[in-house]
């Protein structure tokens, strides 16, 4: 099986994330320039998903990845977790002293 969004957990996921950093549906209206806040209750109630742009705008404003935004069924294995945490640590490191990533 192939990984999956579930529009309802992520929605149920922003709001938390949204009501942890007090911001309101109308300052992500305004932070995303929408022209109304429907689509963001719509997000919320898990009627539908924000597009790609706008999870990133999304992760921006609070401060998380976006794969932190979205819940789904992709597992992710001890493994791979450790590598990537190692791959992001490498990869900082070598941002920080100016030198190419191997």
């Amino acid at each position: 099986m192939y990984p999956t969004i579930d529009k309802v957990k992520t929605g149920q996921n922003l709001k938390i994330l949204l009501q942890e950093r007090g911001i309101t549906v109308k300052d992500v209206q305004d932070y995303l320039g929408l022209a109304c806040v429907q689509g963001i209750y719509h997000w919320l109630d898990g009627r539908s998903l924000p597009t790609v742009d706008n999870l990133y705008a999304l992760s921006e404003l609070l401060l998380v990845p976006v794969d932190h935004l979205l819940v789904g069924n992709r597992i992710f294995s001890d493994d791979l977790k450790q590598h990537s945490t190692g791959l992001r640590l490498h990869l900082y490191h070598c941002a920080l002293h100016g030198t190419e990533a191997a």
